[in-house]
């Protein structure tokens, strides 16, 4: 069984939805049983599966006390795959919970505000010795700030080549415990979740990501924060 963790400092990267997408994605694709733990009080996660209808991915009741144990009891059961959701905050929790990872999963939104924020999850992930990968989640299309993230991102770690735009079907279908892939028609959100989860897919199953130590970044940010402004006032 793998263990992927969603995790970030910053409220509002998304992290509730991706995680949820990325269990049904998986699930769709044949990698399943999936199982899903939320760990932030807020429960959002846990909230979105009470309104399913489909009977997957499962959802595991557990505390982070007990997560080590539980998480050998469902690979004994055959669970493939466990997604954690985790609060925006980095505790001694968090830290218990991103130490059972067999990858953690970093989702920022393109903003300068924050890129500045990942610094910190990242040290504790590097700290730990666990593989990351970032996501830009949220991104706007075709916007400038967009591809200077990525630009950005790519230099101190692995980043999925999968953009996850903000989209209204991600918030319709999260109303009603459903994701943009169970929504009828085409979607090209759904193209993007499915690209992404094959891309993790694959990096869960061949291991090795090399990680680089994230330098500050406050400088490249700030200096990122000053061309947007000066876009601004043009």
């Amino acid at each position: 069984m793998k263990v992927l963790v969603v995790a970030s400092q910053k409220g509002g990267s998304g992290k509730t939805t991706l995680a949820g997408h990325l269990a049904v994605q998986a699930e769709m694709s044949g990698n399943g049983p999936v199982g899903l733990i939320d760990v932030d009080p807020q429960g959002s996660l846990a909230d979105w599966w009470n309104e399913r209808t489909a009977p997957n991915p499962f959802f595991i009741q557990t505390a982070v006390p007990r997560l080590a144990d539980d998480i050998k009891e469902l690979a004994a059961h055959g669970m493939e795959l466990l997604i954690i959701d985790t609060p925006p905050a980095l505790t001694a929790t968090i830290a218990d919970v991103i130490g059972v990872a067999d990858l953690v999963v970093i989702p920022t939104r393109p903003s300068p505000h924050d890129l500045r924020s990942i610094g910190a999850t990242m040290e504790l992930v590097e700290h730990l010795g666990k593989p990351l990968v970032f996501v830009v989640n949220g991104a706007a299309a075709r916007a400038r700030i967009t591809s200077e993230a990525v630009s950005l991102l790519s230099q101190y770690g692995p980043l999925a080549p999968s953009i996850i735009h903000q989209r209204v079907d991600f918030a319709a279908a999260m109303i009603d415990g459903r994701t943009v892939m169970e929504l009828p028609g085409e979607s090209r959100s759904a193209d993007e979740i499915a690209e992404l989860w094959d891309y993790l897919q694959d990096r869960l199953e061949g291991g090795g990501i090399r990680r680089r130590r994230l330098p500050s970044i406050p400088g490249p940010v700030a200096a990122m924060t000053a061309q947007t402004k000066a876009e601004g006032r043009a």
